[in-house]
């Protein structure tokens, strides 16, 4: 057996930080580890269903595609790690399939991960002004390329040369050792610094070139994966060259943080503002090019309800075109809304107080054609 770890023995299997990576309960296949991962998840989808109606609407009022982008990012890297979490609480990881099936879905769930991660990023420092779908296609299509040689580099490595530290003696069998302790280690490392460099940004002279964000919550979204990534290389550095025990502890800390938390991080920076906030400061700005063509949904008519179904969402919806004014990437950015839009989401109190939405669309008025 090929092992891409190191010459150091195995973590011993009685201390706690590698007990909790495959103590089952009750012998019942269900893994403490699995548990942990996805109660946080649950809880999010939940979430995400209850204001699923709330968004849906939201998504509607704008423009701008790169919303419903990051929302359907969002609910597939939660979905993808239900899955994995699902499907190894009930596969049997010391038969040779079913620790084959356990390490496909993690590395599944790195590949979404991943991608979001760069997409992100990408997004906010060389697309500031989205000019259009396809160039949010492209970027999809290139962040997907990476993170999938990434991906698979990684469970090549895991399934054929296994790390010795992920070992389990008394069952047989070896736990998802993320590619091994050197590849985790420069990978980590890697990604640290270039979130770091992302960070000093606005100290360089590319400030210059670069539409750079103008808001804090993206650097402070920055500086938490720059954190966990420096701490996760300091981790598995412990394990192949340190305290290989309190490695494997830092190391199970970062994974637990990466797995359960990330997804609702990108949430909250770059969506729960916009879901939530009567007049909020979106992430991106979009327009159409002239030779793109208008899709169905720029020119159609959202979903039509009653004015007395509306009433209730008016207060955080049906508000001017200015809502949506600025954008965290650039100051003084806006964010078109299609005139048919802004006709169809005039909120019903305007209209009962005389306030014409004919302005909005570009015709004139009844005082005007009075005159």
């Amino acid at each position: 057996m090929f092992s891409n770890g190191t010459d150091f023995p195995p973590v011993k299997e009685d201390t706690f930080c590698k007990y909790v990576l495959y103590y089952e309960i009750n012998n019942s296949r269900v893994r403490i580890w699995d548990l942990i991962i996805l109660i946080p998840n649950a809880l999010f989808v939940l979430f995400l269903v209850v204001r699923f109606n709330k968004a849906q609407l939201k998504l509607r009022a704008t423009s701008s595609p790169i919303f419903l982008t990051f929302y359907t990012l969002v609910w597939g890297n939660v979905i993808i790690s239900l899955i994995r979490c699902a499907v190894s609480m009930t596969v049997n990881a010391s038969v040779p399939l079913g620790g084959l099936i356990d390490k496909i879905l993690w590395v599944t769930v790195r590949f979404f991960l991943l991608a979001t991660e760069m997409s992100v990023v990408i997004f906010g420092l060389a697309f500031g002004h989205m000019d259009s779908r396809s160039s949010i296609r492209y970027v999809l299509l290139a962040t997907s390329l990476i993170s999938l040689a990434f991906t698979v580099t990684q469970g090549t490595l895991e399934i054929v040369m296994p790390d010795d530290m992920f070992h389990i003696d008394t069952r047989d069998y070896n736990l998802f050792g993320h590619g091994g302790m050197l590849f985790w280690f420069t990978s980590s490392l890697v990604f640290g610094i270039i979130y770091f460099i992302i960070l000093l940004l606005p100290w360089t002279p590319l400030r210059e070139y670069l539409a750079l964000p103008t808001k804090l919550s993206f650097y402070f979204y920055i500086l938490l994966l720059t954190l966990l990534d420096m701490t996760q290389s300091v981790g598995t550095g412990l394990l192949m060259w340190g305290s290989m025990q309190s490695g494997l502890c830092v190391v199970d800390v970062t994974t637990w943080l990466y797995f359960s938390l990330y997804t609702p991080l990108v949430y909250h920076t770059f969506l729960s503002e916009f879901f939530s906030v009567a007049q909020p400061s979106i992430m991106f700005s979009y327009k159409a090019q002239m030779d793109e063509p208008m899709d169905d949904d720029q020119v159609s008519l959202p979903h039509q309800q009653s004015f007395s179904s509306l009433k209730t969402d008016s207060d955080y919806i049906y508000q001017s075109n200015s809502v949506y004014d600025s954008t965290l990437f650039e100051a003084g950015g806006t964010t078109p809304m299609n005139p048919v839009y802004s006709a169809s989401l005039q909120s019903p109190d305007s209209i009962a107080s005389g306030q014409s939405i004919d302005l909005q669309a570009g015709f004139p008025n009844k005082n005007m054609l009075s005159t």
